[in-house]
């Protein structure tokens, strides 16, 4: 019986990796945080800093999340090969956020892109925020 009930909790803990919900996702990443700084509550305010902080590039050009993903997350951006992509902001793209394993493979990229590092769980949780804030 408690071999069952061991199956059930692991079965179910792999698959909430794949379905979740945007709230789900930045719950996730805010237990991250508060890991390193127990009182950490998201911020909207910093993440869209966040999602705007240009950062140097090359020949005196600078690069953000904007750069890709367009100046609002409402909107569709594009890659550097031209490929579009879809609104980051729930609001507009339903898809977007629900699946932790997703989030987390795109912000790894992006982070190392954008500022040539891995992005904190806070960091991670403050976009996040601000992204679901955006109507």
């Amino acid at each position: 019986m408690i071999r069952w009930s061991l199956l059930i909790v692991a079965a179910l803990l792999a698959t909430s990796a794949y379905a979740q919900s945007p709230a789900a996702v930045l719950a996730h990443y805010e237990k991250l945080a508060s890991a390193s700084e127990q009182s950490f509550a998201a911020d909207e305010g910093r993440g869209k800093t966040f999602y705007y902080a240009e950062q140097p590039y090359r020949q005196g050009k600078t690069i953000s999340c904007t750069t890709c993903h367009g100046e609002q997350p409402t909107d569709t951006g594009r890659t550097r090969a031209f490929k579009p992509l879809k609104p980051l902001a729930p609001s507009v793209n339903p898809e977007r956020l629900k699946e932790l394993k997703k989030v987390e493979k795109w912000l790894r990229r992006g982070c190392k892109d954008v500022f040539k590092r891995l992005c904190t769980p806070q960091e991670k949780a403050d976009v996040i925020r601000y992204l679901i804030s955006v109507k």
